[in-house]
């Protein structure tokens, strides 16, 4: 039986390149809507570059606390669609790739009347992955039907889906308790993600904004650059012995 490798993330807002590192390098990537919405994470917002530095782009919800991510609602009494578009032209206009990648993202945002946050993240995610030519299957945690908490709910996820590794970054070390994998012969690897230094505009580079600064600048050449900007290592154990 070959490896399946599966990695868990929430399904967050237009994210950074890290993000699409863990998804090329599963096999299966669960989009873990089912637990409790963080208010002001990168669910709903991420950065862009402007003139003036770093830039929030913030989709604005309505939502009760306690609620899981996959209830979470946009609110669009706000016109944020025409206010993200915009703010997108007047600083990546001159971005070697921006017609093509605008394109796509107005697209997703006007494909419909949006009204569901995960959704909306997800379409996009989705569309991002066709344009450069990646594949993965994505899973929403909500579809399986599992409960648990911590590493109890990701070792659960990982059973459920047919995985026998879960592939984490190594800040996932410091809470995750190894042996709930291991009781379970599941192997557990990091990825160590080194971000990637590529031409952008408005002056000195800046990292970890969302990947469409990067898509603007690179176009669909930005799948090389996320498939070289890191490595899969610290194999903890596996029942397959050390890979």
């Amino acid at each position: 039986m070959g490896d399946k490798i599966v990695a868990i993330h929430q399904p967050n807002f237009l994210p950074w390149i890290g993000y699409f590192y863990k998804i090329v390098k599963s096999d299966i990537f669960v989009l873990l809507d089912s637990v409790q919405y963080t208010k002001n994470s990168f669910i709903n917002r991420n950065k862009v570059k402007t003139s003036q530095g770093e830039m929030w782009l913030t989709v604005p919800v309505s939502f009760s606390f306690g609620q899981l991510i996959r209830e979470v609602r946009i609110n669009n009494v706000v016109d944020w669609r025409k206010k993200h578009l915009k703010t997108l032209e007047i600083n990546y206009k001159k971005a070697k790739f921006f017609y093509e990648v605008f394109e796509i993202v107005e697209e997703v945002y006007y494909s419909e009347d949006w009204m569901n946050l995960s959704e909306f993240n997800i379409c996009l995610i989705e569309k991002i992955m066709s344009y450069l030519g990646l594949s993965c299957s994505f899973v929403r945690s909500s579809s399986l039907g599992i409960s648990g908490k911590g590493t109890e709910l990701l070792v659960n996820i990982v059973k459920k889906v047919g995985g026998n590794v879960y592939l984490s970054g190594f800040g996932g070390a410091k809470y995750q308790e190894e042996k709930l994998f291991k009781n379970e012969g599941i192997s557990l690897i990091y990825y160590d993600f080194t971000h990637p230094v590529y031409e952008q505009l408005w002056g000195n580079f800046i990292p970890n904004l969302s990947i469409i600064d990067l898509l603007f600048n690179v176009g669909d050449g930005s799948a090389s650059v996320i498939r070289n900007s890191g490595k899969v290592e610290g194999v903890l154990f596996s029942p397959f012995g050390k890979r």
